[in-house]
This record gives structure tokens, C-alpha cells and sequence, in this order.
């Protein structure tokens, strides 16, 4: 059973902090410990202004985010890594080999879908990204007990 969930982007501040708020208000509270890190991280930066009232605007508030880099601590403590593209899965792979078998793509049941980052992008290029985390989420749920 998956204790620690983790999503991985590039700079923590709006694919993955939109996954991580997504499966947090998905899930019960007190089963899974959901958080979110990056792997080029803009360390203490809130979520892009655009991501968050996206997230928002669908009943999720992630204000309270922060940024953080992602380290072998949380690599080691996470029980399933959920990344944004394959870039990401493979740097992950290389820098920290041991954590290779519980990483995946969040676009994994979608056959292994590529999730593109929005930032400095229209608003459309948000929406359709959230979209996509939306489903992935919705998609993972039943493979954490939950549904």
C-alpha cells in the first residue's frame, strides 16, 4: 500500500503542486501523505499565479504551496513518484538509481502520456494541462484503494 505519494515537475510551481492539491483533496484525509518537488525547483516560490486559479477555479485552493527541490530524502521516503514526461523518469533514474521502481509517468494509464509544461504559456495551455493531471489522478485512484 502506497503511504507517501510524491509528484515530480521542473520547477514545483505548477504541474506538480497541481497534481499534489488534486490528489490530496481526492483522497481521505490521514491515508496517503501527498507532496510535490522539483526536479530544477524555484525553492520558496508560491504556484504560478495562472496554475493556482486554475486549480481554483475547479474548487481546489493551493496557496499555501512552496516550492522545494527534490532530494534522496524524499525520493527514499516516497512510496510512489509520479512524474510529469519521461524526461523526468529518466532523470530520476539516473540521478538516484534505488528509486527507480517506484517511479512512473502520472500519465501512465493513458499509455504513458507526456504531460507539457504550461508556464509561460496562454491560459489555454493551463487548462488543457490540468485537464490532463486531472484524469491522471483520476486515473491512479483506484490502483491506491481509493476510487
Amino acid at each position: 500500500m502506497f503511504k507517501r505519494i510524491l509528484f515530480v515537475c521542473i520547477g514545483n510551481i505548477c504541474r506538480s503542486p497541481t497534481a499534489e492539491f488534486l490528489m490530496r483533496s481526492r483522497i481521505a484525509p490521514g491515508g496517503i501523505e501527498v507532496a510535490s518537488a522539483g526536479l530544477g525547483a524555484l525553492v520558496g516560490k508560491p504556484m504560478d499565479a495562472t496554475a493556482a486559479q486554475v486549480l481554483l477555479e475547479h474548487g481546489v485552493d493551493g496557496s499555501g504551496h512552496v516550492a522545494q527541490q527534490l532530494n534522496s530524502e524524499l525520493l527514499r521516503r516516497s512510496d510512489l513518484i509520479l512524474a510529469m514526461e519521461k524526461s523526468h523518469v529518466a532523470a530520476i533514474g539516473r540521478s538516484a538509481p534505488q528509486a527507480s521502481g517506484k517511479v512512473f509517468l502520472l500519465g501512465k494509464w493513458q499509455s504513458d502520456l507526456d504531460i507539457l509544461d504550461p508556464y509561460g504559456q496562454p491560459r489555454h495551455a493551463f487548462d488543457h494541462a490540468y485537464r490532463l493531471i486531472e484524469k491522471g489522478v483520476f486515473d491512479w485512484l483506484p490502483h491506491l484503494g481509493k476510487r
